[in-house]
């Protein structure tokens, strides 16, 4: 592949040629020699299947949860005792919490990756910002997948199978029944998008990583999650994004998403949700952990 820069005098004079010839306008000479678009041109984001983004690593390369996660809490243990108050006082039903858990539930795109664009104070979608919407979708199956073996390990009940009170998704509680509890994938994925956000939105990292948290949370207020499951799916989180570093096109992908958000900014465009809306409903109070 070539380097030249492609508006090199080779190249402009070529396009002034079909400019006299009537095959362009002035206009889009001018937006095309401006400045080179790679940074904002969308990257071919691989698939596993239609719809669902390759990670970035392979099954060797991912952290392996059985090797790095201590058990989950066994029965009759102080462990598991402080999971069940914590499932048990954490009840929101009907509250703005609630429903802010149920939209955090849903992993599917587009609407995905909009979760913190109100922390970022910017809006993320595929047209305005397709670099960093690829990095979101990839990154979200490298952060999915990364639990899967201590899921299938531990084989964890989950805590609506144990305290047989409402979930905040029952559609999903027959297949949530069969995929274990522990660690928690939403809040890996959650605290990997946290991490990554919040090294290319430096400004704004607290905000970011405060959602990270809350989204987490979200598992609890839901009662599909119990707490040492969201706390070790914090743990997975991390852990697939240091391994992510190593990997060059993670690397490349995150700079063209850096630079793809400070175009955004400069345009001064704002969120697309209610984020008004969702403070309210993340600032409710959740019962303290004691």
């Amino acid at each position: 592949m070539s380097s030249r820069h492609p508006c090199s005098t080779a190249d402009f004079s070529r396009r002034h040629q079909l400019l006299l010839s009537g095959m362009l306008i002035a206009a889009s000479v001018s937006a095309g020699c401006a400045a080179p678009q790679a940074a904002t041109r969308p990257s071919i984001v691989p698939e596993i299947r239609p719809g669902v983004a390759a990670g970035y690593l392979t099954s060797q390369e991912l952290p392996d949860s059985v090797v790095l996660l201590p058990p989950p809490p066994q029965r009759n243990s102080a462990g598991f005792a402080a999971d069940q108050e914590i499932s048990r006082v954490r009840g929101l039903r009907g509250t703005p919490r609630w429903t802010q858990a149920i939209v955090d539930d849903d992993l599917g795109f587009p609407q995905a990756a909009g979760i913190f664009s109100c922390a970022m104070n910017m809006p993320v979608s595929e047209q305005l910002t397709p670099r960093l919407y690829g990095l979101l979708r990839r990154t979200r199956t490298d952060a999915a997948v990364v639990s899967d073996s201590a899921k299938h390990h531990y084989k964890r009940p989950r805590p609506f199978m144990e305290n047989h009170e409402p979930t905040c998704t029952p559609a999903k509680e027959e297949g949530l029944a069969g995929n274990g509890s522990y660690p928690s994938g939403h809040t890996s994925i959650g605290w990997a998008w946290a991490l990554i956000l919040s090294e290319v939105s430096p400004a704004q990292a607290d905000a970011i990583l405060a959602r990270g948290r809350s989204y987490g949370e979200s598992r609890l207020v839901c009662n599909v999650h119990w707490q040492s499951d969201v706390v070790q799916g914090r743990f997975m989180g991390a852990s697939v994004v240091a391994r992510l570093h190593a990997n060059a096109d993670f690397r490349a992908d995150l700079d063209a998403a850096r630079a793809e958000i400070a175009t955004v900014r400069a345009r001064g465009l704002k969120p697309l949700r209610d984020c008004a809306a969702e403070a309210a409903a993340l600032a409710e109070a959740l019962p303290p952990i004691q």
